[in-house]
């Protein structure tokens, strides 16, 4: 059986170029006890392989020193000592490996086994040796991994002789292909050669051979100190200067301070941090807020080039956020930051700018996101700006003084009825009839009875038909109110509103006004609902088919670049980035305290979501649209 050892090593590891562990049964003659015996032995090497590639390997390790011992003189040595070795020079013993790479004979000296050995022999210094047998490897066929495990020990092997211009030359081969994270560890080993291995000859040849690319900006970024070290402040700065905005590389940061240092001032850069949710569950919403900010910055015309929008994707997760946030903030060095969309990235990262002095124009609805600090502030349509502005025209221009309340009972409903009934109280009004239904409900007769003040338990009277004489003497009476209120807030949405409406009528409420929030501000309404909804009021945070000019143009320059007409989203956006592109075009706006007091005294910007200013909480004050239905079409009337 030993005879065919050789036979059965080259087939198997040259076939593997991996961890094949199961030789071709044709390779040899076997008796068929002996083929039995195999089976067994290649089942032990596959589960031995398996635990080591799930990252058990001293159990991997263990059952295969148990298999050299147990099965002495098997062909399937050369495998096992192959996967030994791997665990050691994985577990930092080369010494180790290169003891069981030694009992392969040469016929099994196929490349995988000569990368490991030139691997585990720079590991132990010999970097001579190592380098020489990794190089003749250039061409062969090896996995990814494999691959960047030949690079890897070539890039210390090299630096190892002196060579540390080779070094990043490997590193720079493999940038191209490696995932984020081995990226980010590649350009960790390129920065310490630079900084320590390096002469300043070879920094800059560097520079000069990497130009345009993180390793060239991490070059220069080394050159800029060795400046500094020698008292040519004039040429540090040169250098780094465009490193604060030119190729990301994950030493900005350090270029930051040493410009800092140079120049004695903080150094920001003329932009503005933007977190949208870019991937996930939320990246459609996110994307259409970036449509809009695009569009902004398109149409934006100041007296000097607009300030950069430097996107970040929170995939609408809080701690992603938060991480995004501070990177931006300190990394990036921007002058103020928009988003995060969702409530919960929202409110973390409000907490963070603050930390951070950064400020923050918030895009979620998320109640008292504001309240995070003075460098906080929100321009979005929330529930308490949607009851203010309803109750305030129908109380002061209306007349209104009693409502009445039906809601869902969710968390919208709730929240709205209490902020509307706040507003009520605060003006004088009263809410004489509140009442709330399921969130799924489609009959709304028990909630209807009891907003009029009548047993919904009652069985329904069949009313008697009226004598000639009861009609005539029905003509010279008063009109009895159909509800103890003079107008019925509904926060619902409008296809459930379209069902609300019909049956107020049906049980008796007539001759109503109807308020509602800007989920009646959809085709639906007037579809479902009908004449049951004219003359209806309710408020919405953008109206694309309003009169005002600047809104027509804004929906026709966003049809124009995208074929379809912007919603909400697309608007808030647009009105954000306007927001802050406009404070960063005024020559006294310099650093962030300059744009959060700027944002503090904004008054009646003129945006698509309508004027805008910011209150002393934070939050927008703006000026909504009102609208009602008319003939069944919904119009603007403020």
């Amino acid at each position: 059986m030993m005879k065919a050892i050789g036979t059965i090593i080259g087939a198997c590891l040259l076939v593997s170029a991996g961890l094949c562990l199961v030789p071709p049964a044709s390779a040899i003659q076997l008796t068929f006890t002996e083929q039995q015996a195999l089976v067994l032995q290649k089942a032990e090497l596959r589960q031995a392989e398996e635990l080591y590639r799930a990252g058990r390997a001293e159990e991997a390790l263990s059952q295969l020193r148990g298999f050299v011992v147990r099965y002495f003189d098997s062909p399937l040595l050369p495998p096992a000592y192959l996967l030994i070795s791997r665990i050691f020079l994985d577990g930092g013993q080369p010494d180790e490996a290169l003891l069981y790479l030694g009992r392969i004979p040469p016929e099994g000296m196929v490349p995988e086994v000569r990368l490991l050995e030139g691997a585990a022999l720079v590991v132990t210094g010999k970097a001579e040796a190592g380098v020489a047998i990794l190089e003749g490897l250039a061409g062969a066929e090896f996995t990814g991994e494999d691959e960047a495990r030949r690079l890897s020990a070539l890039t210390e092997g090299r630096a190892l002789l002196g060579e540390p211009l080779r070094a990043l030359l490997f590193i720079h081969q493999k940038l191209s292909g490696a995932d984020p994270g081995q990226q980010s560890k590649l350009l960790e080993q390129a920065h310490l050669l630079l900084q320590d291995r390096a002469g300043a000859g070879e920094v800059a040849e560097a520079a000069f051979m990497f130009q345009g690319t993180a390793l060239g900006a991490d070059a220069n970024l080394q050159l800029a100190r060795l400046a500094a070290l020698r008292g040519d402040a004039v040429r540090a700065r040169e250098l780094v200067r465009p490193l604060l905005q030119g190729v990301p590389f994950p030493y900005r940061s350090e270029a930051v301070q040493l410009w800092e240092e140079l120049t004695g001032e903080a150094f920001l850069q003329r932009a503005v941090g933007v977190l949208l949710p870019l991937s996930g569950r939320y990246r459609a919403f996110g994307e259409l807020v970036r449509r809009g900010m695009d569009l902004a910055l398109e149409t934006h015309h100041g007296d000097q080039p607009p300030p950069r929008f430097i996107f970040r994707d929170t995939g609408g997760d809080a701690l992603r956020g938060v991480e995004a946030l501070d990177e931006l903030a300190n990394g990036e060095r921007v002058m103020a930051a928009i988003g995060p969309l969702t409530g919960g990235a929202a409110a973390e990262a409000a907490v963070r700018a603050q930390l951070e002095d950064l400020p923050l124009l918030a895009l979620s609805q998320r109640e008292g996101l504001a309240e995070a600090g003075d460098v906080v502030f929100r321009n979005s349509l929330t529930s308490r700006l949607q009851v203010q502005t309803l109750v305030r025209h129908a109380m002061d221009e209306g007349g209104t003084t009693t409502f009445g309340i039906l809601y869902p009972e969710n968390k919208l409903g709730l929240e709205i009825t209490d902020l509307f009934t706040e507003a009520v109280l605060e003006r004088g009004g009263q809410v004489v009839a509140l009442e709330g239904y399921p969130a799924q409900a489609t009959d709304f007769r028990r909630q209807i009875k009891l907003l009029m003040g009548l047993d919904p338990d009652a069985p329904d009277e069949e009313a008697e038909p009226a004598s000639e004489a009861e009609m005539l003497e029905g003509l010279f009476l008063p009109d009895t109110p159909s509800a103890p209120f003079e107008a019925l807030f509904i926060p619902d949405y409008a296809d459930r509103v379209g069902l609300i409406a019909p049956q107020l009528a049906f049980y008796g409420i007539e001759d109503l006004l109807l308020l509602g929030i800007n989920g009646w501000n959809s085709p639906e309404l007037t579809r479902i609902a009908g004449s049951y909804v004219e003359g209806s009021i309710f408020v919405d945070g953008f109206f694309r088919f309003s009169p005002y000019p600047f809104v027509r143009e804004f929906v026709d320059l966003y049809f124009q670049k995208y074929g379809e007409e912007p919603s909400i989203l697309e608007a808030q956006g647009f009105d954000a980035a306007g927001i802050l592109l406009s404070l960063l075009d005024r020559p006294e706006v310099i650093s962030r305290e300059d744009v959060r007091a700027a944002l503090s005294a904004l008054r009646n910007y003129p945006g698509v979501t309508g004027a805008t200013s910011f209150g002393p909480s934070g939050d927008a004050d703006k000026v909504l649209f009102l609208l009602q239905v008319q003939n069944g079409n919904i119009v603007q009337i403020n």
